[in-house]
């Protein structure tokens, strides 16, 4: 028998409830306990890093990374809700475009246009 996939991503927070809301508010991913986020298909990268990479902060275990369209569209809508937004000449490559926004927590979180 295969993995087909990753069926949920479970962290820890200070405050879950408003942190869900965040998501749901700023991102429009349906987080909590006992939501299900339908996604749509699409490539994931599943990989370990180096313990001392500087792709992402070292106070953090892992970076969330999520699959957008029109980077530019939701780069500027969440610019004017308050989020400051990264982007960085060197992140688009011949993989996509990037971007880096940080929750309410810490948690980096790479926005990607294939």
């Amino acid at each position: 028998m295969a993995v087909t996939g990753i069926g949920g991503l479970f962290f820890r927070s200070r405050d879950p409830e408003t942190r869900a809301a965040w998501y749901k508010q700023h991102l429009d991913i349906d987080a909590g306990s006992s939501s299900v986020w339908n996604q749509e298909a699409g490539m994931t990268v599943f990989a370990p890093f180096k313990h001392d990479t500087d792709y992402f902060p070292a106070d953090q275990s892992f970076m969330l990374n999520l699959r957008v369209a029109e980077l530019d569209a939701l780069a500027a809508k969440l610019e004017s809700e308050g989020i400051a937004v990264e982007r960085r000449a060197e992140w688009e490559t011949e993989y996509g475009r990037f971007a880096r926004i940080v929750d309410p927590e810490g948690l980096p979180i790479e926005l990607w246009e294939a």
